[in-house]
């Protein structure tokens, strides 16, 4: 079933300049799966057009050449970490929100109010140093699964019984308390009842059965954490591409 959805991917790209440690095929394939948030379903087949348009691909450019922020500094010979290369270099990191796109036609007119880009500014592509250059031009297509896994539209689904929280036994005052900051995710709180401050479930679907309120002997015997047998919950992530 996933394989059948469509989404737009990276599938065709123009090489120009690539003067860093990345081999040219090596380097294509992993921009290629750069996720692309734009809506597939705006986009026709290229096979049914015959050429590349504004109505069946998408264009961006990438150009990035790394530099030394000071010309005179030195390079060091060791770099500990990204914040240390970003404080001496210039682009010594290529990130997807490098990639530019380029309108064909009227596409800055339909795409004015949502401009197509990779779903994530943060993905990596390569590292660079100072005299090392990366250019390129990219042609996105739309596509399924069953081509490549690039147009597979990855999102994580799974289901979970329904927890079922119970107090069996009174937990008033300090232990109630107590009882609210031990438990990590929220399920208790307290009330006031009269003059006794009393501990009740106030959600049990935040319970992730860690057990920590079981973990103290003076709480083991007055709670009750299980599962309702016929409640599910089932969760599906929405993919970034479509909208829920």
């Amino acid at each position: 079933m996933i394989s059948e959805i469509p989404t737009v991917a990276i599938d065709k790209v123009e090489m120009w300049q690539n003067t860093s440690i990345i081999a040219d095929e090596n380097l294509a394939h992993r921009i290629g799966l750069v996720p692309i948030k734009v809506d597939p379903r705006l986009f026709k087949d290229v096979e049914t057009e015959g050429e590349y348009n504004e109505f069946n691909s998408l264009r961006f450019k990438l150009h990035v050449e790394c530099t030394k922020k000071d010309p005179k500094m030195k390079t060091p010979l060791n770099i500990n970490d990204v914040e240390e290369e970003e404080r001496i270099f210039n682009h010594s990191n290529v990130y997807s929100s490098d990639l530019k796109w380029i309108p064909i036609g009227d596409q800055a007119k339909r795409f004015k109010a949502n401009p197509p880009r990779p779903l994530h500014d943060d993905i990596l592509i390569a590292k660079l140093r100072p005299g090392q250059e990366i250019e390129m031009e990219l042609i996105c297509l739309k596509g399924t699964g069953k081509i490549h896994a690039k147009w597979s539209p990855v999102c994580t689904a799974f289901y979970r019984l329904a927890p079922d929280v119970r107090i069996t036994s009174k937990i008033e005052g300090d232990d109630a308390k107590e009882l609210k900051k031990v438990c990590p995710m929220g399920v208790f709180d307290i009330e006031d009842i009269g003059k006794k401050t009393v501990a009740k479930v106030v959600d049990a679907n935040k319970c992730t059965t860690c057990r920590e309120c079981l973990r103290y002997e003076k709480f083991e015997s007055r709670i009750d954490v299980g599962k309702w047998k016929d409640v599910f919950e089932f969760h599906v992530e929405s993919l970034g591409i479509y909208s829920p």
